[in-house]
């Protein structure tokens, strides 16, 4: 027999592409090596946000006092328990996984899958035969050539730790790294980001890094900007990390460093097919790659390495090729969150990117920044930031950026006016709902300044 399709890999992406294709009729197998879910379920969006839901409720408990409660004594936080309650989570996630790829009719395949040519691939000692094969492999933790680093625990590991770290060290300001300080600080360990740049998250908005740095310090985080890591040690049960200006020793080190394809040992040597300086999947805008008959989505063609990016890659694949759709996804109109302590939420060009892109001739950027309600009565200095960027001449909003406790779920829901075109007159006219965070966003009347000016 010989599939329609076969699926190399069992994350979001590549679960969601076998179940639509076989909604489309299509004979479809799925071939996954480890666990069904993928990064996103087994080892990174979802226990991560069930972390940070656990770490929110100590100073939920502390500040409750200055709204009347009576504070509690002796409140402590159990890894262990949450770590039990993750991992029954995680399993259920998985069942459901599976049990939804069967009911599609798709055959799920467990074992170590590799490309023998372009119709052809190789499970442990089984060969399958597909008119079309869709690699959907993901990521998987970068390395580095600093001295020690594979001694550190990755994304991949500290989500197993049935233990809170003392003192954690994380190497790296991307968002993975910031999420993980904010949480673990919160939790109750002494945390230290060591990073190269003047400022963390690198490719978002200048006032947004600037502003974020400063909310993390007011959490008690030690940050350690133009920070170059020369080595990590281990000695009996404690870590040392090496920079050129300090040595100092942590009971964890979390290699934060980001993330590289996971396109290695797969069999696309043998094929030839195109990859990136990082080991990428090069693909077109309908995920087609260099081989005819082999497809790419995902993180593995590092695009934009978000899980809905990749089912919407993988759902739009399934269109074009079992139900005659010519659709191609708009990564510019593409929200992201970053689940630190504020959060934030982004979406659009960046001041920077506006000021810089030739096709526009003017902008007018909009802020407002105050203290949300909820931290009225407490000593929080922490403040909720919003930054609208406007095409002078068309009215257009060109890029919306947030810091607060909201700004994940504000984000999602401006991303809908935001692909509809929406300007900044449209936000003008609209009535503010009170009180509300969100009433700021259709308030803001003034601009804080215009380029050219």
């Amino acid at each position: 027999m010989k599939y329609d399709l076969v699926v190399l890999g069992g994350g979001s992406g590549g679960v969601a592409c076998a179940r639509r294709s076989a909604a489309l009729g299509a004979k479809v197998a799925l071939i996954e090596a480890d666990r069904l879910g993928g990064t996103c379920v087994i080892r990174g969006c979802v226990p991560k946000k069930l972390l940070m839901y656990a770490s929110g409720f100590k100073n939920a408990f502390n500040d409750s006092r200055f709204f009347g409660w009576k504070k509690q004594n002796n409140i402590n936080f159990d890894m262990s328990e949450w770590q039990r309650n993750k991992t029954e989570e995680i399993k259920r996630l998985e069942q459901l996984y599976k049990k939804l790829l069967i009911d599609s009719g798709v055959d799920v395949i467990m074992g170590y899958g590799k490309l023998i040519d372009s119709t052809t691939l190789r499970i442990d000692k089984r060969e399958i035969k597909s008119h079309r094969i869709m690699i959907a492999t993901g990521g998987k933790p970068a390395s580095r050539a600093i001295n020690g680093l594979e001694k550190c625990m990755t994304s991949n590991e500290i989500l197993d730790l049935d233990y809170l770290p003392k003192k954690l060290a994380v190497l790296g300001s991307g968002y993975i790294s910031l999420e993980f300080a904010s949480i673990f600080k919160k939790l109750g360990s002494d945390v230290s980001v060591f990073f190269r740049s003047d400022f963390p998250l690198k490719g978002f908005d200048l006032d947004i890094r600037k502003k974020i740095a400063n909310d993390l310090i007011e959490l008690g985080i030690n940050l350690h900007p133009n920070s170059q890591i020369q080595s990590v040690e281990k000695h009996n049960n404690n870590f040392f990390v090496q920079t050129k200006a300090v040595r100092q020793e942590f009971s964890e080190v979390l290699n934060g460093l980001g993330r590289t394809p996971n396109s290695g040992n797969i069999g696309l040597e043998t094929l030839g097919i195109n990859l990136g300086i990082n080991g990428e999947i090069c693909v077109n805008e309908y995920s087609h790659t260099s081989i005819k008959g082999v497809f790419a989505i995902g993180d593995v063609t590092n695009r934009m390495n978000l899980t809905p990016v990749a089912i919407a890659e993988g759902r739009a694949f399934a269109e074009n090729e079992f139900n005659q759709k010519n659709l191609i996804i708009n990564y510019d109109s593409v929200a992201s969150a970053v689940f630190t302590s504020p959060a934030i939420g982004s979406i659009g060009l960046t001041e920077n990117q506006a000021i810089n892109l030739e096709s526009i001739n003017g902008i007018k950027i909009y802020e407002s920044e105050f203290r949300p309600m909820s931290l009225t009565f407490t000593s929080s200095k922490i403040k909720t930031y919003m930054k609208l960027i406007v095409d002078a001449h068309t009215d257009l909003i060109l890029g919306i950026h947030i810091i607060g406790p909201e700004a994940p779920e504000l984000i999602q829901v401006l991303a809908i006016p935001f692909k509809m075109r929406a300007t900044k007159t449209d936000f003008d006219n609209t009535i503010a709902v009170h009180p509300t965070s969100a009433e700021e966003l259709v308030l803001m009347r003034n601009p804080s300044r215009s380029y050219p000016s």
